[in-house]
């Protein structure tokens, strides 16, 4: 595997690119100087979002494009090859949720949600891997490149209220895993790296369309899109397997596998309560499910967003993470020895 570029010598491709964890993606990539193709449904953000960009001497160019149509990603890939000759690392992040009982959200609904979440990570992605797996790049290439899925928490486990989002986040997983496994087959200098963020403060329940009789929320704890951002950004320079954002989506996806039964116990007590509130549900007709919605909008002003994860940290680096769960074993068995003498 060849070493991946820093990010300011980099060309990003970023789905998703006007709102949330994607939109501070954006500017942060921006900051650190790459090159960058952002990609939305809404033409007029993607236009206010690099006039911003450009302002601050960012080289950017946007690309409308629906993910759910692979005409439209394989557009976004030309674009990139006609303006900067290519691109090092592609981001797919767009998506989107419904809330309801599975018996109440229509089918249709159920397909376009996949067709954006699911089936726009694998255009994406397929895209991305014919691009920097060709023979007559790669073997110019210095550097390998990179392609990162955005999951979720629920990619390892089910989710109340939200069926057709967890089913999408673990079909994403099981194809990140198989892409992942047949480029290392194939000796392709590719990283492909699987996010996983516990809930962020982001505009993912505005943008969601609502079946339930009251208004939705994500069920606590809530972390900053700043963290799932610097997650991006980390593997778009170091190869990862997989990322998780939030002590939480590390707890959720553990306990799923460990204690499958107390586990559905916990989420069929606690958090089908813990993603309703009080207030009358509004008209269902607000959403961002097949069309553009709200955007621009990094965060939903939750106040108690996470601003900081020491376990999102140390994640980053495996032999620091290692270091200190040995230290924190050997603090304990030393407790215990001493309680015992």
């Amino acid at each position: 595997m060849k070493p991946l570029k820093k990010i300011g010598s980099q060309v990003i491709v970023l789905t998703g690119a006007t709102s949330g964890v994607g939109l501070v993606t954006a500017r942060m990539a921006a900051a650190k100087g790459a090159k960058l193709v952002l990609v939305a449904r809404s033409e007029e953000a993607l236009h206010k979002l690099a006039e911003e960009l450009r302002e601050h001497g960012t080289e950017v160019i946007t690309v409308t494009a629906d993910v759910g149509k692979h005409q439209d990603v394989t557009h976004v890939a030309q674009s990139a090859i006609e303006r900067f000759g290519g691109f090092d690392t592609w981001i797919n992040n767009a998506g989107v949720t419904i809330f309801g009982r599975h018996g109440d959200v229509p089918l249709e609904d159920q397909r376009r949600l996949f067709e954006t979440n699911y089936w726009g990570a694998v255009h994406g992605s397929l895209v991305a891997a014919s691009h920097l797996r060709d023979p007559q790049h790669e073997s110019r290439r210095e550097f390998g490149g990179a392609i990162i899925n955005m999951g979720s928490e629920a990619c390892d486990g089910p989710l109340p209220l939200q069926s057709a989002y967890a089913a999408s986040q673990h079909a994403i997983k099981g194809f990140t895993d198989t892409l992942r496994l047949e480029l290392e087959q194939e000796k392709a200098s590719i990283s492909v790296t699987l996010i996983k963020p516990a809930g962020m403060d982001t505009p993912l329940v505005t943008h969601a369309k609502n079946f339930l009789h009251v208004e939705p929320r994500q069920a606590p704890p809530l972390y900053d899109p700043s963290l799932a951002a610097e997650a991006i950004l980390f593997a778009a320079e170091h190869p990862r397997r997989d990322m998780f954002v939030g002590a939480s989506a590390k707890a959720f996806s553990a306990a799923a596998y460990h204690a499958p039964h107390a586990f559905d116990r916990f989420m069929s007590r606690f958090i089908s309560r813990a993603q309703q509130t009080r207030e009358p549900a509004g008209p269902i007709e607000n959403n961002a499910l097949h069309e553009a919605g709200n955007t621009l909008m990094e965060r939903a002003g939750n106040r108690r967003g996470m601003q900081r994860c020491a376990y999102t940290t140390t994640a980053r680096h495996p032999l620091l993470t290692t270091a200190l769960v040995v230290g924190a074993s050997a603090a304990i068995t030393a407790l215990v020895r001493h309680r015992r003498s």
